[in-house]
Order: C-alpha cells, then sequence, then structure tokens
C-alpha cells in the first residue's frame, strides 16, 4: 500500500477512520453520542476564538411578533402552533456568517436568520439562514468548512482558493455554492431576504403520530439583492457604510416601516422519509415544492429595536435544543450536532448562566431547574431550595404527559456514507440551473464564479470546473472560457 501521508488522529494520537460521517444508527437514523471524534472536533472548535462568535459574528436585530393564522392541531400539539390569533414575542437575529464582527453587510456570504419565539412553554429558537440547503450535510465536516471562509493562519489574508479547494473535493457543498454566487448570496438587507429553517424538524400530536416538518419564512416587502451588475455599489456601499443592512432595518422600524414575512411550513409523513426518492434528513437538499406543498399558516413581524446592542443583540444566544413540547429534532446529521454545540458554545462565549440574560430568558414561562452557582449568576439562586431530584419537599417533577412519540430508529452503529452518485451531487443543482435562475441569472452567476476563482491555482480550478460541467454544459463552459481555460478539454477530463 503506498503511503498516504500523515495519518488523522484525535488530540491525544488516537488514528481516525472516518472523518467524513458521524456514527449514527442505520444510514438514514440519528448521530450517536458515542463519536468521540465529532464531539472533540466541535468542542475544540467552539473555543478556538475569544469573545466573538466563532461564525455570525458580524450581525444585527430586532423584537417582533409572530402571529398563527391557520392552526396545525391536526400535526402538533405546540400551542404556538395551534393557537390562532395570537401575538407570540419574539425576537430575531440577521447575520453574515463568515466574517468578523467588523466585516461588511454587503459581503457574498449566506445570512444567518436566527429567531427567538417566547412562548407560554418555554422559549422556542429557530436557527436558519437565507437559503434552504447548506454546504455540508454532516457535522464533523463543519468546522473544516468554516476554516475555509476564515483567514490563512500562514498570512492572515482570506484568499479565496481555500474555499474552492474544500468545494471541489466535496462536491457536497455545490448546491449551495451556486445559491451563494447567484443574486441571492448578496441580500441588501434582512427586510428584502427570505428566511429557511433549514433542517428537517418534526411535529408529533396528541395521538403520538410524528410529521417532519420544514419551516420557510417569506419576505412581503419583496427580494432585493446587489447583483453582479450592482458589484460597483456593493463595494462602494461596503465602503461607505459598512454596517449598510444593520441601518437599513433599524431605521424602517423607527420609521414605522415594519417588515414582516409570510411564515409556512413543508409537512411530510413519517413513514414517507423510508421510502422517499432523496434523504429528507440530508442538509443539502430540498423538498421539492410539488411533492410536499407549501401551507400559508402566519405572519412575522418586526417593530420594535433594541435599546441596547450588547445587551439585547450581541449576547443574545439561539440554539436549536430550544424546543417546545410538540415541536423536535429528526436524524438530520448536521441539526443533531448543532442541538449540542450551539448550547456548548453559548455556555463557553457567555458562561454557564447564559440563559440569565435578559433577552435569552423565557418571558411567558415558569422556569423551575435544579442548576445552581456558576459564573455570574444574577438571580436568587433558588434561595433555601433543595438542590436535588426525586425529594421530599415539594421540589419541581417531571411530567410524564409531555413525553413525545418515540422515534424510529434502525440499524447498526456505523459511520455510513451518503449516496455520492450524479444525482445525488448534481441532481437538484441542475434544477437550480435550469428552473430557478432565468438567462441573466445564469450568466451572473458564471461571472461572480469566475472573478472568486480567480486566485485559486490552475488544477483547483481545473477540479472545479469539472463539477460544473456536471451541473450543465454551458454553467462548466462558461467558467473555463471566463478563466482562460480550454473547455472541450475540461469537459473531456
Amino acid at each position: 500500500m503506498a503511503d498516504q501521508g500523515p495519518r488523522l488522529t484525535t488530540a491525544f494520537g488516537n488514528p481516525i477512520s472516518d472523518n467524513q460521517n458521524s456514527l449514527t444508527a442505520g444510514s438514514r437514523g440519528p448521530v450517536l453520542m458515542q463519536d468521540y471524534h465529532l464531539i472533540e472536533k466541535m468542542a475544540h472548535f467552539n473555543r478556538e476564538r475569544i469573545p466573538e462568535r466563532v461564525v455570525h459574528a458580524k450581525g444585527y436585530g430586532a423584537y417582533g411578533t409572530f402571529r398563527l393564522t391557520k392552526s396545525l392541531s391536526e400535526f402538533t400539539r405546540a400551542k404556538v402552533l395551534t393557537e390562532v390569533g395570537k401575538d407570540v414575542p419574539m425576537v430575531a437575529r440577521f447575520s453574515t456568517v463568515g466574517g468578523e464582527s467588523g466585516s461588511a453587510d454587503t459581503a457574498r456570504d449566506p445570512r444567518g436568520f436566527a429567531l427567538k419565539f417566547y412562548t407560554e412553554e418555554g422559549n422556542w429558537d429557530l436557527v436558519g439562514n437565507n437559503t434552504p440547503i447548506f454546504f455540508v450535510r454532516d457535522a464533523i465536516k463543519f468546522s473544516d468548512f468554516i476554516r475555509t471562509q476564515k483567514r490563512d493562519p500562514r498570512t492572515h489574508l482570506k484568499p479565496h482558493w481555500r474555499r474552492w479547494d474544500f468545494c471541489s473535493l466535496s462536491p457536497e457543498a455545490i448546491h449551495q455554492v451556486m445559491f451563494l454566487y447567484s443574486d441571492r448570496g448578496t441580500p441588501k438587507s434582512a427586510r428584502f431576504m427570505n428566511g429557511y429553517g433549514s433542517h428537517t424538524f418534526s411535529l408529533w400530536n396528541d395521538w403520538g403520530e410524528r410529521h417532519w416538518v420544514k419551516f420557510h419564512f417569506h419576505t412581503k416587502q419583496g427580494i432585493q439583492n446587489f447583483s453582479a451588475d450592482e458589484a460597483d455599489e456593493a463595494d462602494e456601499v461596503a465602503g461607505k457604510d459598512p454596517d449598510y443592512s444593520s441601518a437599513d432595518l433599524s431605521t424602517a422600524i423607527e420609521q414605522g416601516d415594519f417588515p414582516k414575512w409570510k411564515v409556512s411550513v413543508q409537512l411530510m409523513p413519517e413513514l414517507d422519509a423510508d421510502t422517499y426518492r432523496i434523504n429528507p434528513f440530508d442538509l443539502t437538499k430540498v423538498w421539492p415544492h410539488g411533492d410536499y406543498p407549501l401551507i400559508e399558516i402566519g405572519e412575522m413581524e418586526l417593530n420594535r429595536n433594541p435599546e441596547n446592542y450588547f445587551a439585547e443583540i450581541e449576547q443574545s444566544a439561539f440554539e436549536p435544543s430550544n424546543v417546545v413540547p410538540g415541536i423536535v429534532f429528526s436524524p438530520d446529521k448536521m441539526l443533531q450536532n448543532r442541538v449540542l454545540s450551539y448550547a456548548d458554545a453559548h455556555r463557553y462565549r457567555l458562561g454557564v448562566n447564559y440563559q440569565q440574560i435578559p433577552v435569552n430568558q423565557a418571558k411567558n414561562a415558569d422556569v423551575q431547574t435544579y442548576h445552581r452557582d456558576g459564573a455570574m449568576r444574577t438571580d436568587g439562586n433558588h434561595g433555601a431550595q433543595v438542590d436535588y431530584e426525586p425529594n421530599s419537599f415539594g421540589g419541581p417533577k417531571q411530567d410524564p404527559s409531555f413525553s413525545e412519540p418515540p422515534l424510529r430508529i434502525r440499524g447498526d452503529a456505523g459511520r455510513y456514507g451518503w449516496p455520492g452518485d450524479d444525482e445525488d451531487l448534481y441532481g437538484q443543482p441542475k434544477l437550480f440551473w435550469t428552473k430557478v435562475l432565468d438567462e441573466g441569472g445564469r450568466k451572473r452567476l458564471v461571472e461572480n464564479i469566475v472573478t472568486s476563482m480567480g486566485d485559486s491555482p490552475r488544477h483547483i480550478q481545473e477540479r472545479m470546473i469539472a463539477h460544473w460541467f456536471k451541473v450543465h454544459e454551458d454553467f462548466g463552459r462558461g467558467v473555463a472560457q471566463g478563466l482562460g481555460i480550454n473547455a472541450a478539454q475540461a469537459a473531456a477530463e
């Protein structure tokens, strides 16, 4: 066997057999907690930088309300999704993903779309993006991907070739990359972009029935982006006002022009997941609306600016682990890890008692825990109440009536890969090229990619162009010609 070079190990020197796939219960099952390599990678990654967020560092936000207009009581017991006409207070934070806290709002980057709903059953957090998909579908690759968006450890610069090297070797990212380098990659402001829960979650009702669900937020202001034709304008805005989008949202709310989003869901019966033609828990895929139509259920409005940015936005902590009875997780590998890693990152960045910061507190639910002590404890620390359970002194007890139905799991524990065939990797990107983008959008996508790939070594360019040809011949030819590479030769390779 040829020498493969240095062997990847854990921090303690233990060899790693698979750095591409998390340990799961079956090929579509949830991630197992015994995956020590995954936990080590994410725990270390969460602690790499202080004090700003490792990702989504540059952000802004506002308060508002969510009003349900169509009950989902057939599918869930969650009051936030069954009590029509009730205004649920909430806070939103929008952000770029890869840049530092001082980066420009107009950068080509996905946008975080994080929402916290203060329900009477506790806080419900929906942590998504302005795209319905993501670059990777297994969190074991997440830290590697994010590093390609950060600074080169040698030069401390941000050359684009790093991301193209990763993408050319991880073609699952192609779908999201096409979103990013289309007009959608440079929204003018949070007011003018859609938001998505992105992950697959599940709803369960009083009868123990489960449905898989995806959440969609469509802007009622109309979508507005900086297109490639406006690149000079975007650069000028970044130079004159790097906080352009932050100011736009704040000013609109200050003037009473409250932005609104139509809220919709897609629903899939639990058993459909076993036989559906794509893995419904794959974060690099969308559910075609022809198979699972959008169902409009309500409206979100932002109508109040924060009084203090640091206290209310910088210290806001969103985590997918905050769910309410009737809404819970799915075997989505990325979601499974985020349930662990988001709360872990907040404890590190804000302190173990971060839930006591006012913006993070449950506003409409009574909090009863046995958590005690820790740095920056700001309440009465539960006074003289006992700090263990069960106890004989009237302390809070478990309530089995809130138990979710069992999650169906089958399969042996292993590091299961993905299909990796052309349909898996290029099927939905082909639809994005042919069905979603118009002729102008395809032209701008090619131009944006050519500009970004210009600093990449030739072997990375050629490897990436081979992927573009598999998406569509016109796509591959356009990028090749833009980079001065023989298109016929690139297609043959």
